[in-house]
């Protein structure tokens, strides 16, 4: 069989539930939801971290963040002992600001094997010299070591300058298909990652006053998550503003897309529900970005492979972002090496995966009221290590998806069996620990 055509898409900060498939009664996202109809969605997807920078580099490698270094969402302090938060009681360790060149990344082992390789939007994973095109990728347009960016111009990106009015994601959709016309002559790899809906929240002002309608008639809620407080309700015109143009720019895309074309779509971390503005709502599920609870950590995953995959089919499969690179190894015929993920395609069959735990390991506070905790999913079972209050949280997510009820105290073997499990993989994967601040209530010099 001819080797398919691979697009993969990672939208920003887009949360679980923010697609009309994934349930959003607010939202209107059609070309996604059709997405979903022509292949299979999968209900227990996961990111490997709930901030975005370990993420990718965890999409582009195959690996656990912790293997790469890439475990905080690159910033200016994130090379230093303390990171952001020097007067707590426990010091970040340092992480990597970029992602290393003697990394294997997807793009490198494609081209390999006579893909063409596209890499548009957001990058986040290092500056000059450790760009996509220092990473396998031939076609490189508006990544650079920038979280955020603004959404309209005038404003440049990585080999891409936009005038006054002209909206990003419009542009790096044009450069998508850009790609896919010139990349005819033999199969193709494109990484398309949206800024979209990242802060700053703006959008096209036809599309917020259509929104502005729409929340006239609902009520926003937030319940307490301390220190913060999490949204429950989406209502907010501006963010739904941005998913119906990221949808409608998609549908540009997927109508260019050859038929042998596998196509999936997903987010580096959940929704953001509780800081900056609070924009969107990831329940039934708990809290959002930065946090270890499902809210930050659940995304969408769908996928659309023609002649593989059939239409309108669910995965209760549960997957996580380093299953991606296998993935994509074994749909181009090559042999899957061992990574940390596994690959999809059995699933993508309908059939299922071998049992294993998902894990997770933040060692940093984030913006958004969550950070330094562990976790680890097996099962219906979930456990939260929580570094800085020295707390153990289990929930059984079939009983209690939105993690309202801790059963620690009434299941310690559980606890305990876990704990060793989560414990041995962090050891594996030499993940790294907060340290204690000798002098907490010094400030940042």
């Amino acid at each position: 069989m001819k080797s398919p055509n691979i697009v993969f898409i990672l939208a920003d900060d887009l949360g679980v539930i923010d697609l009309g498939c994934q349930g959003s009664t607010f939202y209107e996202t059609p070309n996604l939801d059709q997405l979903a109809k022509e292949g299979m969605r999968f209900t227990n997807a996961y990111a490997a971290c709930p901030v975005c920078s370990p993420t990718r580099a965890s999409a582009l490698t195959g690996k656990w963040p912790q293997r790469t270094g890439v475990t905080d969402y690159i910033n200016a302090s994130i090379g230093k002992l303390g990171g952001m938060k020097p007067g707590f009681p426990l010091l970040c360790p340092p992480a990597a600001d970029r992602l290393s060149l003697s990394e294997t990344t997807i793009a490198k082992r494609l081209q390999s094997a006579g893909y063409a390789t596209g890499f548009v939007g957001k990058w986040h994973l290092g500056g000059e010299g450790t760009l996509p095109e220092n990473h396998g990728f031939e076609f490189s347009v508006g990544g650079d070591d920038r979280g955020g960016n603004a959404h309209v111009g005038p404003t440049k990106l990585h080999n891409l300058e936009l005038a006054s009015g002209e909206w990003v994601m419009d542009r790096l959709t044009d450069k998508a298909i850009e790609f896919v016309a010139q990349s005819k002559d033999k199969p193709f790899l494109l990484w398309f990652t949206p800024y979209d809906p990242h802060t700053p929240l703006v959008s096209k002002p036809e599309l917020v006053k259509k929104y502005e309608a729409k929340a006239a008639k609902l009520t926003a809620e937030f319940r307490d998550e301390p220190p913060r407080k999490d949204r429950r309700t989406q209502t907010h015109a501006v963010y739904a503003a941005m998913l119906e143009d990221m949808d409608r720019n998609l549908g540009r895309l997927f109508e260019t897309l050859p038929a042998n074309t596998l196509v999936i779509f997903t987010s580096d971390n959940g929704g953001l529900s509780t800081s900056e503005g609070s924009p969107t709502s990831n329940a039934p599920w708990r809290a959002g970005k930065g946090w270890l609870y499902e809210g930050g950590i659940r995304e969408p995953l769908l996928v659309k492979w023609p002649g593989m995959v059939k239409s309108g089919t669910l995965s209760d499969v549960p997957t996580s972002t380093p299953d991606f690179f296998p993935t994509f190894l074994e749909a181009a015929g090559m042999r899957p090496e061992k990574l940390d993920g596994v690959s999809l395609v059995p699933a993508l069959k309908g059939k299922k995966l071998t049992p294993r735990p998902l894990f997770w390991h933040y060692p940093h506070y984030g913006n958004q009221g969550g950070g330094m905790a562990a976790a680890v999913r097996e099962g219906d079972w979930k456990l939260i290590e929580w570094f800085v209050i020295d707390r153990i949280e289990l929930y059984n997510l079939k009983n209690d998806p939105g993690e309202q009820r801790n059963l620690a105290a009434q299941e310690p073997g559980r606890v305990k069996a876990l704990q060793a499990k989560l414990h041995a993989w962090q050891k594996a994967v030499d993940a790294k620990f907060p340290i204690k601040n000798p002098n907490p209530k010094s400030e940042a010099k």
